[in-house]
């Protein structure tokens, strides 16, 4: 009898920027990740008026596993969003996306990358901490739904390698 070989989900995954039909899988996975969720519009606004927009789908044999986003502003890299569907957690996905986005934004020309996270998510800022993240501050009441404080996060990204990807 063949012995089947484990699922290699890191081979059948596959990076690629984001298009307008993927809002609606994308609105699904806001739905499981946060407490107030972009809209189908705000996402909508980001992919054709935003010039300094970056999003990226993290597909896992033809499924949208995952995204995120970043604002590339001169050479500061801000990430708005990164989640993982529910089914997909605990796999370190939310890991290989920001180093995807991490990478891609070395590629486009930033030297160092921020973001916000809720004081709380202990569980994100440890990853953020395992990729060089330090906390340089704190934005008070950030979140409308419960008025929680954000931890602001800072990473001074590598320098960009001879394969362009430099992380």
């Amino acid at each position: 009898m063949e012995q089947q070989q484990p699922y290699d989900i890191e081979n059948s995954m596959v990076f690629r920027s984001m298009r307008m039909e993927d809002i609606p899988f994308i609105c699904e996975i806001e739905q499981e990740a946060f407490t107030t969720p972009w809209t189908e519009g705000a996402f909508h606004n980001e992919l054709t008026n935003n010039q300094f927009a970056h999003y990226m789908i993290m597909d896992i044999e033809g499924e949208v596993a995952g995204y995120g986003g970043m604002w590339l502003i001169m050479e500061e890299a801000h990430v708005t969003n990164v989640a993982v569907r529910s089914n997909y957690r605990g796999r370190k996905l939310g890991e290989r996306l920001l180093r995807e986005l991490m990478r891609t934004a070395v590629f486009l020309g930033a030297i160092r990358m921020t973001l916000e996270v809720r004081a709380s998510n202990y569980v994100a800022q440890n990853l953020y901490e395992k990729l060089g993240f330090r906390s340089v501050g704190v934005r008070r009441g950030y979140y409308t739904d419960n008025r929680e404080d954000a931890v602001v996060m800072w990473v001074d990204l590598p320098k960009r390698g001879k394969d362009g990807l430099g992380v």
